[in-house]
């Protein structure tokens, strides 16, 4: 079975290149071409390719159309195939649903193996690139886990908020009716998850965790804290 193939660029040469050449691959039937990303939907739409090959840069809101046709259009592997060598434009891109990131400048061969590659329901990058972009996904996905262990629970948020106020430890215990060992306890537990040395560097810290408004500690950093 002949794997159908659509192609979209606004290079003019470079889109009657692609559709030449790989018209002569006995394994790939080219069903459409398109300049844009107007284009690149009505052809899904239409055609149901197999396997849909575009570039990024073209007029139209490439990045929605890409966006919609992984969602609504699951039959049709997408492949970006791109001159942009951008780790965060590609993890981006992959996340959307996207099968395949070829950049330009990769061999015939190359780009001819990530169409049977996505065809059979895998995921294919470019090689070399594609261990930059692996790298960097797994170590997104380790921040993801530290913030998510670092996340306060709502004493602990309650407790940082009255020390923006400059409030003492013997205050915050009063404010919250628990008492002052407790609220030391507290403090001992919230700088060791936010790896702070004292009262200011927890604020700072809880700010970046997007637990205060941006700038509060900043406006506040002369008052009781330390």
């Amino acid at each position: 079975m002949c794997i159908s193939v659509a192609f979209v660029d606004d290079h003019p040469i470079l889109l009657e290149g692609l559709v030449s050449l790989y018209s002569g691959k006995s394994d790939l039937e080219i069903v459409a071409k398109g300049e844009n990303a107007v284009d690149a939907l009505r052809i899904v739409e239409e055609h149901s390719p197999h396997v849909l090959v575009l570039d990024l840069s073209m007029p139209g809101d490439a990045v929605a159309a890409i966006e919609l046709i992984a969602q609504k259009y699951q039959d049709t592997r997408v492949i970006v195939f791109t001159a942009n060598s951008s780790i965060e434009t590609a993890i981006q891109i992959l996340n959307y649903g996207v099968s395949g990131y070829v950049l330009k400048g990769s061999s015939a061969g190359d780009l001819h193996q990530a169409i049977r590659t996505v065809y059979d329901g895998e995921t294919f990058i470019s090689a070399g690139f594609a261990t930059k972009v692996i790298m960097a996904m797994k170590t997104a996905e380790m921040r993801r886990r530290k913030q998510a262990q670092q996340r306060l629970s709502l004493r602990e948020e309650q407790i940082v908020r009255h020390l923006m106020r400059g409030s003492t430890n013997r205050e915050i215990a009063s404010c919250l009716d628990i008492s002052e060992k407790t609220v030391k306890h507290y403090m001992t537990v919230l700088m060791q998850k936010l790896d702070a040395r004292n009262r200011l560097e927890v604020v700072l810290a809880a700010q970046r965790l997007e637990v205060l408004p941006d700038g509060l500690a900043e406006r506040n950093a002369t008052g009781r804290i330390n």
